[in-house]
């Protein structure tokens, strides 16, 4: 069984930084592709990040240049660190990951970007 256990979050400012992590068991880490999304209030979830096995990323528009995903292959940590914060981007962010043919979500973790 794959476990994806969120740690960080939390309040913060416009123009804050954040960092998100996501600790993963049950699985080969090092060869599968990891994502983040988030959800919004009255929103569908989005796909926000993600990381291929060799360390390719690709962001959602909205993030470029302000967000930055990255994994740990020894720790089996993914991470998220969230600069320049904008009022949008408060939701509930989840790391994720496809193993064996099936989707494994994170538990959630509310990011609030607010003055």
């Amino acid at each position: 069984q794959v476990y994806l256990v969120q740690s960080g979050g939390g309040l913060v400012q416009p123009g804050g930084s954040l960092s998100l992590s996501c600790a993963a068991s049950g699985m080969n880490f090092r060869l599968f592709p990891l994502d983040w999304y988030r959800r919004a209030p009255g929103n569908e979830r989005e796909f926000v990040a993600r990381i291929t096995s060799s360390g390719d990323t690709n962001y959602t528009d909205s993030v470029k240049g302000r967000f930055t995903i990255s994994r740990d292959n020894v720790r089996n940590t993914l991470y998220l660190r969230m600069n320049s914060l904008k009022p949008e981007d408060t939701a509930v962010y989840y790391c994720h990951t496809k193993y064996r043919n099936r989707d494994f979500w994170g538990q959630g973790t509310q990011v609030t970007v607010s003055s």
